[in-house]
């Protein structure tokens, strides 16, 4: 099987967060976790011409998650090996019994995917829905988006159909870890 990634057609976000409440809700993750995050990103200001004030505010959303990268810095931080990236699809999954709590990944992730359960003492993350994908079905951040701008898939067909661009202002360089990621900018991103 190829790569997995996901699409984020950005001009699409309305910010809405049902994606990170949706997954909050799957993964039933303490407050304060959450494996898909939506960040608004504005600049700008007003300025005043003559009498006139003009806004010249830009803002848009960006949905992100794990982006189960082709080179993670999580993996070779992790000292115990329990993260690691499956050959049979490249997804990035955390063996909850190995994972000692150290926060290394926490700390080596750009994108801040991994997440520290001050309950468990343990770190976890995204992991594409593997139980439902199992099922035939799509992650519940891709099925529960109002606006349809998530979708998942082979990264290779994701990048035929919509194009290579994965990193957009505000993010970090995808040059660190190589973000099996694609998105359609919103056009002040």
């Amino acid at each position: 099987m190829a790569q997995m990634g996901f699409y984020i057609n950005q001009s699409l976000c309305s910010g809405c967060k049902a994606c990170t409440v949706a997954c909050k809700d799957k993964k039933d993750l303490e407050v304060g976790l959450n494996f898909r995050r939506v960040y608004a990103h504005e600049e700008g200001a007003y300025i005043q011409k003559g009498a006139a004030i003009v806004q010249q505010i830009k803002a848009f959303y960006f949905s992100v998650s794990c982006n189960h990268c082709t080179k993670p810095a999580c993996v070779p931080i992790c000292p115990t090996g329990a993260i690691v990236k499956r050959k049979e699809d490249g997804i990035t999954v955390i063996d909850q019994d190995k994972c000692a709590g150290t926060k290394f990944c926490v700390s080596a992730c750009p994108y801040g995917a991994p997440q520290y359960n001050e309950k468990t003492f343990k770190t976890n993350k995204c992991d594409f829905c593997l139980d439902l994908q199992a099922k035939g079905e799509d992650p519940v951040c891709v099925s529960t988006c109002i606006m349809r701008a998530i979708e998942c898939g082979p990264i290779e067909e994701l990048r035929q159909k919509y194009g290579t661009i994965d990193e957009v202002k505000g993010m970090p360089s995808a040059a660190i870890t190589n973000p099996n990621l694609v998105i359609t900018p919103h056009r002040d991103a």
